[in-house]
């Protein structure tokens, strides 16, 4: 059997899908091939990249890419998963051969106001909800986790 393939998608590409993807990178071992993708991608919020390098992952180098040049190709996944709001995740493509779509809803760390180190806080607490949703598969195996998703 080869690799499950897993797209996160969000609305810029710039925090929350690339938070889902180096989670699910460190922690999925190579049962998973891991991309992420944005529906208008912009750059990497700087802050996000502050907050992962507490986890000791490094996101300085990493390039936002389109959800709709990935659809665009033909690239097929097992999973697409979306971690934007609700009204953003209605405007996702739908891919063919997808076996499973889930949304995981978090906020958007681009909305977040306050002086820089509260939003570094309030990016913390995203951050680790994300890790703790990537996580929550592997309980029993990623495959069988559908209704988790909800």
């Amino acid at each position: 059997m080869g690799k499950t393939k897993v797209l996160f998608i969000c609305v810029h590409n710039s925090g929350r899908s690339l938070m889902a993807e180096a989670f699910l990178n460190r922690y999925g071992g190579e049962e998973f091939q891991v991309e992420s993708a944005g529906l208008e991608p912009t750059e990497i919020n700087p802050l996000v990249v502050e907050v992962m390098a507490e986890e000791g992952i490094d996101l300085a180098g990493k390039k936002t890419q389109s959800v709709f040049d990935l659809f665009r190709v033909g690239r097929l996944f097992d999973y697409v998963i979306t971690v934007c709001d609700d009204a953003n995740e209605a405007k996702c493509p739908v891919f063919p051969g997808v076996t499973h779509r889930w949304h995981w809803p978090f906020p958007d760390p681009s909305k977040l106001s306050g002086t820089r180190e509260e939003q570094l806080a309030q990016l913390r607490v995203i951050r680790d909800q994300i890790k703790d949703q990537v996580l929550r598969p592997f309980k029993t195996p990623f495959r069988t986790q559908d209704t988790f998703a909800s």
